[in-house]
């Protein structure tokens, strides 16, 4: 299979969804968008290694992580966008240590906020980016005409919003309605989707049982 390089082109936040993000990758050499739906942590973390200017006074998680490697002589070479599961995107980071390489599972919001503390390349596989990516231009026979700011930002809203509705991660979400069975299968789901947060919240909801 090959790989497609992305770049990132920005974060986009859910007007409507409280605390719901979208990075949005683009293709390198193509029109398509990879939108993934992130967590409020990971966000701020990739849109503080995107502002150079921008230091916090501690390190962040992801900062200490390159601190650590670098002291440990650990270089991040690339992240690779390797599964798309049920709207969920698994990852993959390349690392070297002498001469030796080693391949390490990691949450893909994780891994691009690693990347961009490492300068690595970002890639996925041509079928995810045909499966998940899409156009934000409309093309004819004639010209290619670019979607507007304000299409781009509804459809990437929409977006947001069906990943909100599908995984639960609202955090205007009200768990009281459901039974401890129906709680029960969403917790797995929350577990095995690395949606912690959500998984955190049901849990509670269960505990108050």
């Amino acid at each position: 299979m090959s790989l497609v390089r992305l770049n990132i082109k920005g974060i986009s936040y859910s007007q409507t969804q409280n605390g719901a993000y979208a990075l949005i990758l683009s293709e390198v050499g193509g029109d398509r968008k990879l939108p993934i739906i992130i967590g409020a942590f990971e966000a701020q973390s990739i849109a503080i290694a995107l502002e150079k200017e921008i230091k916090p006074p501690r390190p962040l998680t992801h900062d200490l992580f390159k601190n650590f490697s670098d002291r440990f002589d650990i270089v991040v070479k690339q992240v690779i966008i390797h599964k798309l599961v049920d709207g969920v995107f698994y990852s993959s980071i390349i690392c070297e240590r002498d001469k030796i390489e080693e391949i390490i599972d990691a949450r893909t919001s994780d891994a691009i906020a690693l990347a961009l503390r490492f300068k690595a390349p970002i890639f996925t596989y041509k079928n995810i980016l045909d499966k998940a990516g899409i156009f934000l231009k409309t093309s004819s026979k004639k010209k290619k005409e670019e979607v507007s700011e304000e299409d781009e930002e509804a459809v990437i809203e929409q977006l947001i919003m069906g990943s909100d509705k599908e995984s639960l991660k609202s955090t205007g979400e009200n768990y009281s309605k459901f039974t401890i069975k129906e709680l029960n299968k969403m917790l797995d789901k929350a577990v095995a989707n690395e949606d912690y947060e959500t998984a955190a919240r049901i849990r509670d909801e269960i505990s108050k049982r």
